[in-house]
């Protein structure tokens, strides 16, 4: 490239990247410092970048390729800095248009020469998506852990004497807003979850019809009465590693139904609401999705991958509103049960 368009292209990524910046602080605002859960919050929202693009031709895409093409073409013209960088927004623009027309599905059956190829190119596409639900809950996963650990300390400080009660109602205020908040970030990037998911359900209802019926037939319990077999503390998500938000403790009354892997979901009559071994409550666990879909080979493993995206999207919109129940209810409250 002749260093005369050196310059106006190094300004095009330097306003890309300011922008960037800027909408992040808009997102999620700015470090005041106190904050010891920052970085999870950063990171969950970083990782919700990626569920803005459509799934192949995303307006991202479109919209990058578009700057580059309408920044050449201004450059290629004579003109000045400033027209190169209005012809890449104009570009831009154009790009993000054209990027978000047509379905997922219609536009990977133009793509493949067949219906293996048709598989193929899905199941590539639902394993990344995996891999990108994974990072989210994961990232979602250790700012609530990081959240209710600290809501934890506070309290444990109160009673130990360490912390005045005062000065523990103003903490936990502050952790209660940035739950909140945390809780605002998860649920904008779990409805752009929602709005791919929804484009993956017809592609996998077109390949494989009746997967997503399987799962959420799986998954849809009834949550019964029951009372608890021994003490164990309650979870945030089904994780023996997970954060506690309680204690259930032996002959307990408490509302049971089965959850993902060896755990249940649990209701206790003051309201605390998490998860516990399945053991614990004798009930048994749902296991993992795929075991909820059949079939061998090429057409076996992709309901399986498609079960499993089916799920990883349940499971993050269920820990969304676990945690949202958390913040309006008793987890940042001094008094815990």
């Amino acid at each position: 490239m002749r260093s005369s368009l050196r310059r106006p292209f190094a300004g095009i990524t330097a306003l890309v990247m300011l922008a960037g910046c800027s909408t992040q602080m808009g997102r999620i605002g700015a470090d005041d410092g106190r904050d010891a859960c920052r970085a999870y919050v950063v990171q969950l929202d970083s990782t919700g970048d990626f569920y803005g693009e459509d799934i192949v031709r995303g307006a991202a895409i479109g919209a990058g390729t578009g700057a580059i093409a309408g920044g050449l073409l201004a450059a290629a013209t004579g003109r000045r800095g400033s027209d190169i960088l209005a012809g890449a927004a104009i570009g831009a623009l154009a790009g993000g248009v054209v990027g978000g027309v047509g379905g997922y599905i219609a536009a990977r059956q133009r793509q493949s020469q067949d219906q293996g190829g048709l598989v193929q190119a899905v199941g590539g596409d639902l394993r990344n998506e995996n891999r990108q639900l994974d990072a989210t809950q994961l990232a979602f996963n250790q700012l609530v852990d990081c959240r209710v650990n600290t809501a934890n300390r506070i309290r444990a400080d109160v009673r130990s004497g360490r912390m005045s009660r005062d000065q523990g109602l103003t903490l936990m205020s502050y952790q209660r807003d940035l739950m909140r908040r945390d809780v605002a970030l998860a649920q904008q990037i779990n409805q752009k979850i929602g709005t791919r998911g929804g484009e993956f359900d017809t592609a996998i209802e077109t390949i494989s019809p009746g997967v997503k019926g399987q799962v959420q037939a799986r998954r849809a319990v009834t949550a019964t009465p029951t009372t608890a077999r021994v003490s164990a503390p309650i979870r945030i998500r089904p994780d023996a590693g997970a954060a506690e938000v309680g204690q259930l403790s032996r002959n307990e009354s408490v509302t049971v139904s089965p959850a993902q892997g060896n755990f249940a979901r649990v209701e206790t009559s003051s309201g605390v609401v998490g998860y516990v071994p399945a053991s614990s409550v004798g009930v048994r666990g749902l296991g993992t999705p795929e075991a909820s879909v059949g079939g061998r080979g090429q057409d076996g493993e992709f309901r399986q991958l498609a079960a499993s995206n089916i799920a990883r999207r349940d499971n993050f919109s269920e820990s969304v509103a676990t945690a949202d129940r958390l913040a309006q209810g008793q987890g940042f409250e001094l008094a815990s049960s």
